[in-house]
């Protein structure tokens, strides 16, 4: 499967993975999955942003890259992090405002924040440490690769090909395909409804361990 890189990925990026992924008697089978090393920098997608459940119903939060309008014209690998605003401040206060009452937060909250305050120059750096954490504490097996050159879309040759269908802005059916699009507990469930495939962090937050059981279906 070919992915792209994702900040706090949706519920279905993870859904993909974890799809390859098998447990059972004879032993752990990994997903192997691609992320695109090699595509260009494209604004108001899960490359750089993500939605979480808030007091006020569903936001987005996102975060600013050095190279402003010219990082389109970048190397994904190659689009730096802008850490000379106090962003990273107002995420964490936003995403502890919103789950600081979910059952799973104080048990993730000082990892991830780690995570996040090791500020790594590079998006895809970036990224690829909040994808190893929720993989970590999700229970999630996947062998990480990257492309060796990029490929037009459609393009069987990493499998599966997800860099457009998984987007913010475009409706898919990967939650239905896999038989997921099903509730799981949101703290404001009860005055909004059910919100499926927002950030992996919300089903983590609100599930902790039974994540992955969500996630494979079981």
């Amino acid at each position: 499967m070919l992915f792209s890189t994702a900040y706090f990925p949706p519920v279905e990026y993870f859904a993909k993975i974890a799809e390859g992924f098998t447990l059972s008697p004879d032993g752990v089978k990994p997903s192997v999955i691609y992320i695109e090393a090699f595509e260009h920098y494209i604004k108001q997608t899960y490359r750089n942003r993500f939605k979480f459940y808030a007091a006020d119903g569903v936001q987005s939060l996102s975060y600013p890259v050095v190279h402003g309008e010219s990082a389109q014209n970048l190397v994904i690998t190659d689009v730096e992090v802008d850490w000379s605003t106090p962003w990273l401040v107002r995420t964490e206060r936003a995403i502890a405002a919103a789950y600081e009452s979910s059952a799973y937060f104080d048990h993730y909250r000082d990892s991830l924040f780690s995570v996040l305050e090791a500020r790594p120059r590079t998006l895809f750096e970036f990224n690829l440490s909040i994808l190893n954490y929720f993989l970590d504490k999700t229970g999630i097996q996947a062998e990480i690769r990257f492309t060796g050159e990029y490929t037009p879309a459609g393009s069987d040759t990493y499998g599966e090909d997800l860099r457009d269908v998984i987007h913010p802005k475009r409706p898919n059916t990967i939650l239905e395909d896999l038989s997921l699009k099903k509730p799981y507990f949101q703290v404001f469930a009860r005055k909004y409804g059910f919100v499926p495939n927002l950030s992996i962090m919300d089903l983590l937050f609100n599930e902790g361990p039974d994540a992955i059981l969500y996630l494979k279906n079981l």
